[in-house]
C-alpha cells in the first residue's frame, strides 16, 4: 500500500480544511467554478469522478462477468437493502430526529423540508463513487458493475413511486436530465472506455496470462495515486462550494447529518451482518455493504430543488449528504478492510 492510500484519511481531512478555507477566502472563484453545471451534475467534478472511475472500469473483465450469475446471494442483498430496506429506515430515522429529538430546536416547516431531503437520499442509491470504495476494498470490480448496473436499471421504475409514497406527494417528477448523464458519465462512458484500454494493454503483452495480469496491475498501479488526487480535489470542491453555509449554519449541519449518520451506519451495519450470515466472500460482501450506504446526491439534489426550491431546507439537507458521504465513507471502507478475515476469502 502507497502512502497516499495509508494515509487517505488524513489527507481527506486536510481536502475538507482546505476546501472550506478556500471557498471562505475566494467565494468568487468558487462560484465560477460551480457555474459549470448541467443537470445538476457539476461538469468539473464529473471529470474528477470519472478519473476515479476509468482505472476501476479497465480491471472489469467482460468474460467473467457471466460468472456472477453462479453467485446471487450478493446481488440480491444489494437489491434487498438498496430498494426494500434503507428508504424505508431513513424515512424512520429522518422522522425520529426532525420531529421527535429535535422538534424544539426547528420550525415545523424546516423540519418537514429536512426530512423530505433526507429522504430523497434514502432512495437514490449510489452510481459513481461506489466504484471507488469498491476499488479502496478490493472488491471484485466486475461484481461491482453489475450491482450498480442493476441498481440504476431498479431506479428507473422505483424511484418516483417509493420517493412520491414517502413524501406523501404525487408530482414527483425524475430529472431524467440528470439520470441519464450520470449514468452515462459515470458508468457507461468510462466502461467503454476501460474496455478499449483493456484490450489495447492485453493485446500489446503475449497471450500469456501471467504477462496480461501483470500489465493490468502495472496500468493499475500507475493511475492509482491520479485516482487519488481526483478524490481529494473533488473532496476541496465539495466543500468549497458549501463554505458559506459550513461556516454559517453549523447548528442546521449538524442537525441534518445526524440522522444521515446515523442511516449510513445502521445500514451499513444490517448488511454487513447480514453478508456475514449468508457466507458471503469479502470481495462481493464489501461492496454489497458499502453500496448501500453511500447515495446518488446528484439525483437527490435536482430533486430537491425542483419540488421545493433552491434555498429550501430539503436541497440543504441534500447537500449535507454529500458533504458527509466522502469522511464516512472511507470510515467504513476502512472498518471493512481490518474485518476482511472475518469472510471467506473465495
Amino acid at each position: 500500500m502507497g502512502v497516499f492510500e495509508r494515509f487517505l484519511s488524513a489527507w481527506v481531512a486536510l481536502a475538507i480544511i482546505a476546501g472550506t478555507a478556500l471557498g471562505s477566502l475566494f467565494p468568487s472563484a468558487f462560484e465560477w467554478l460551480s457555474a459549470f453545471e448541467f443537470a445538476q451534475v457539476n461538469l468539473i467534478i464529473a471529470v474528477l469522478i470519472w478519473l476515479m472511475i476509468y482505472p476501476v472500469m479497465v480491471q472489469v473483465n467482460f468474460a467473467a462477468i457471466t460468472q456472477i450469475a453462479k453467485e446471487p446471494k450478493g446481488l440480491i442483498l444489494t437489491v434487498v437493502i438498496n430498494w426494500l430496506v434503507k428508504p424505508f429506515t431513513m424515512a424512520l430515522v429522518g422522522w425520529l430526529f426532525f420531529k421527535g429529538i429535535f422538534a424544539d430546536f426547528i420550525e415545523p416547516e424546516t423540519a418537514n423540508e429536512y426530512l423530505a431531503g433526507v429522504i430523497l437520499l434514502g432512495v437514490a442509491p449510489c452510481t459513481a463513487m461506489v466504484f471507488i470504495w469498491s476499488q479502496l476494498t478490493k472488491g471484485d470490480a466486475n461484481y461491482t458493475l453489475v450491482q450498480v448496473s442493476v441498481n440504476d436499471i431498479i431506479m428507473i421504475f422505483a424511484f418516483a413511486p417509493i420517493a412520491a409514497l414517502l413524501l406523501g406527494v404525487t408530482d414527483i417528477i425524475v430529472p431524467w436530465q440528470t439520470l441519464l448523464l450520470s449514468v452515462g458519465l459515470y458508468v457507461i462512458a468510462p466502461l467503454i472506455a476501460g474496455f478499449i484500454t483493456r484490450r489495447y494493454i492485453t493485446r500489446s503483452n503475449s497471450d500469456s496470462d501471467n504477462d496480461n495480469n501483470k500489465a493490468l496491475t502495472n496500468f493499475d498501479q500507475t493511475m492509482k495515486p491520479w485516482s487519488i488526487v481526483g478524490l481529494l480535489l473533488t473532496v476541496v470542491l465539495l466543500f468549497g462550494f458549501q463554505a458559506e453555509v459550513l461556516l454559517t449554519r453549523p447548528l442546521d449541519i449538524a442537525m441534518i447529518a445526524t440522522p444521515l449518520l446515523v442511516q449510513t451506519y445502521g445500514i451499513f451495519a444490517i448488511t454487513f451482518i447480514i453478508a456475514l450470515l449468508i457466507k458471503l466472500p469479502y470481495r462481493i460482501a464489501a461492496p454489497a455493504c458499502l453500496i448501500g450506504t453511500s447515495n446518488f446526491f446528484e439525483l437527490a439534489v435536482a430533486v430537491a430543488i425542483s419540488l421545493f426550491g433552491l434555498q429550501s431546507g430539503a436541497a440543504l439537507a441534500t447537500v449535507v449528504g454529500v458533504l458527509v458521504e466522502v469522511p464516512v465513507m472511507l470510515s467504513l471502507v476502512w472498518f471493512a478492510n481490518k474485518t476482511k478475515h472475518w469472510f471467506a476469502s473465495s
